[in-house]
């Protein structure tokens, strides 16, 4: 089967179920075999070495689509497939574009589009692509074992919450301006033990500074959206400039974490549960099997608030 992803999570997931796409969008980086696919989307968003703020502004000045799909070379690749999403409308082509798309091709392809807002949803796609790449019975097997490694995740956050209870936790997936990670970030928040209640029961959203400060997190996990871990060590900086962030108890204890937010959070792939597992051991870092800074897309923020990446390895 011919199949074309414009989603970096379903190419994530097509990989894991090997199953290699004919396209991919311009995101999708891993695996690394990703990046040497033919590109059927593109931006006119310049991310590169632009900070959170500026990046904000071109999202906020764009007049039209933030991404386009390149029909004629969705057509000459001639997939039986079409991956795309409708969670996010910053994050990927329109769902509806993409279906309208594929019916002006000569011949055109099925659309799956997948729409996770929860972390079971997300998990669950495993299989409901699965079943369309004719993969049902590696997808059954990955979400078996993504089950059993969740499985585990709780047992121990049973153990360190008795213990020693819920850390507040704060998780942010953008810095400039601040905004707190939805959809199924707050269930792995909870999963893994911490208190929850500072991640909206839905889409990301914005929020106001003075409100982080008020829930003073115990934990603060920055995961920009996009960014990877050296970015995101960079945009601490935007919070660290933010009246009182010295105060926070997250970073006055040394648990405040710059994170690679492209490879862990952001994608509601089978990798969510790499973020559960890196979350849990910020969370609760005496009942992880190892220390959040021994993860290699995870870097402390020492309590100067300057970035300091600590985390070399894996």
């Amino acid at each position: 089967m011919r199949v074309a992803s414009l989603l970096p999570s379903a190419t994530e997931t097509l990989f894991a179920l090997g199953v290699e796409p004919v396209g991919v969008s311009h995101s999708c980086d891993h695996l690394a075999a990703a990046r040497e696919l033919p590109t059927l989307t593109s931006t006119v968003v310049d991310h590169a070495d632009r900070s959170a703020a500026d990046i904000d502004e071109q999202m906020r000045e764009v007049d039209g689509a933030v991404y386009d799909l390149d029909e004629e070379r969705l057509a000459a690749l001639d997939p039986d497939l079409l991956v795309t999403q409708a969670t996010c409308d910053i994050c990927a082509v329109d769902a509806s574009e993409v279906r309208a798309a594929a019916e002006r091709l000569d011949r055109a392809p099925d659309v799956l589009v997948c729409d996770p807002h929860s972390f079971a949803d997300a998990l669950d796609d495993v299989v409901r692509i699965g079943e369309a790449v004719d993969a049902a019975d590696a997808a059954t097997a990955l979400r078996g074992d993504l089950r059993e490694r969740v499985d585990t995740i709780r047992e121990r956050a049973e153990r360190a919450v008795a213990d020693g209870g819920h850390p507040r936790v704060a998780v942010l997936d953008w810095t400039d301006p601040p905004i707190r990670a939805g959809h199924w970030v707050r269930d792995m928040v909870e999963i893994g033990g911490g208190d929850p209640a500072f991640q909206p029961d839905g889409p990301s959203e914005p929020v106001a500074w003075d409100d982080v400060r008020e829930f003073d997190p115990e934990v603060l996990v920055v995961a920009p959206c996009g960014f990877g871990r050296d970015r995101a060590v960079e945009a601490v900086g935007d919070l660290a400039a933010c009246p009182g962030f010295d105060d926070l108890s997250a970073v006055v204890d040394g648990r405040a974490y710059a994170v690679d937010g492209n490879g862990l959070f952001n994608r509601p792939s089978h990798r969510l549960v790499d973020s559960l597992e890196a979350l849990f051991a910020c969370l609760h870092p005496e009942h992880a099997a190892t220390a959040p800074t021994a993860h290699e897309r995870v870097a402390a923020v020492d309590d100067t608030a300057k970035p300091s990446v600590r985390a070399d390895g894996g």
